[in-house]
């Protein structure tokens, strides 16, 4: 039990990691710039987004701490796949909130491009997750569909700030 545990804990911690970080960056910003942006109609209140993404980083480790203890055959590439979704998460919100300032609507769209590719390595992590646990497949559905609408509310916001 005491290896699966500090398993479990140590995909919380990576997901607590971005989610700080992440948070740092928004933090100085969504009350800043991105409080006089004009944002996509269907974006919605600013309070909504830290108990949603709080939800997902959540499932997102237990979604990777699932594939982790299975030690399957496919468990490496599953998890380089998650990894290199999660860096991309790391990546988007510093660059939407915290380059805008400093770079304006080519933040933007360069975050625009991170949210695209993490689409796709978000999806591709699923690809490789279900066939390893079927329940560690379904745990990303919730974050893929959430990425997806956060495409859009960032494109809304290059295509009009």
């Amino acid at each position: 039990m005491g290896p699966q545990l500090l398993g479990l804990l140590s995909f919380l911690a990576a997901s607590a990691v971005v989610a700080g970080l992440g948070g740092l960056a928004t933090a100085s910003n969504v009350n800043g710039w991105y409080a006089d942006a004009d944002r996509a109609p269907w974006s919605p209140p600013n309070w909504v987004f830290g108990p949603v993404w709080t939800a997902l980083y959540a499932a997102m480790a237990v979604a990777a701490w699932l594939i982790w203890r299975r030690r399957a055959e496919r468990t490496r590439p599953a998890l380089t796949a998650y990894a290199v979704q999660l860096v991309l998460n790391l990546l988007w919100t510093p660059v939407f909130f915290g380059l805008y300032p400093a770079l304006g609507t080519p933040a933007l769209w360069i975050a625009f491009v991170i949210i695209v590719a993490l689409a796709v390595a978000v999806a591709v992590t699923v690809l490789y997750f279900g066939p390893i646990s079927r329940a560690a497949g379904l745990l990303l559905l919730p974050y893929l569909t959430w990425i997806v609408f956060a495409s859009s509310l960032n494109l809304w916001a290059a295509l009009n700030n």
